[in-house]
């Protein structure tokens, strides 16, 4: 809550993000939960970041979720191919292991520069795959 600019309550869904003349370049729902994944696949907007996903795709902008459960069983492999044909990003936080992370650090780092890029806030800090 201390680095934010704004927090708004889930429950308030009629903040200023549940809008769509609320200009944003997207959303990174981060973690995603399979909850929230369904939420979002089925239109229920039933909360502030359901409703805030749900405006982020009708209005056409990036949508990243990036999802948190393993195994999957079938309704979760739904439900991200439903957000996926809508437009949006499944991302799920997999480590890249080809860079021989040497710690859990290493290992967010990369999975949330690897996010930011989608929306072109590139991180010159991180490594890159070279070939």
């Amino acid at each position: 809550y201390a680095l934010a600019d704004v927090v708004h309550s889930v429950r308030n869904v009629g903040a200023s993000i549940a809008s769509g003349s609320f200009l944003t370049d997207g959303m990174l729902i981060a973690p995603c939960s399979m909850k929230t994944l369904a939420s979002v696949a089925h239109g229920f907007a039933d909360n502030l970041l359901s409703r805030a996903a749900d405006v982020t795709l009708k209005e056409r902008r990036k949508l990243v979720l990036m999802v948190r459960e393993a195994p999957l069983n079938l309704a979760h492999i739904e439900n991200m191919r439903r957000v996926t044909e809508m437009g949006g990003i499944v991302f799920p936080p997999i480590p890249a292991l080809y860079q021989k992370p040497e710690s859990i650090e290493d290992m967010i780092t990369h999975s949330v520069s690897h996010a930011l890029d989608l929306f072109g806030i590139i991180q010159n800090n991180v490594p890159r795959w070279q070939g």
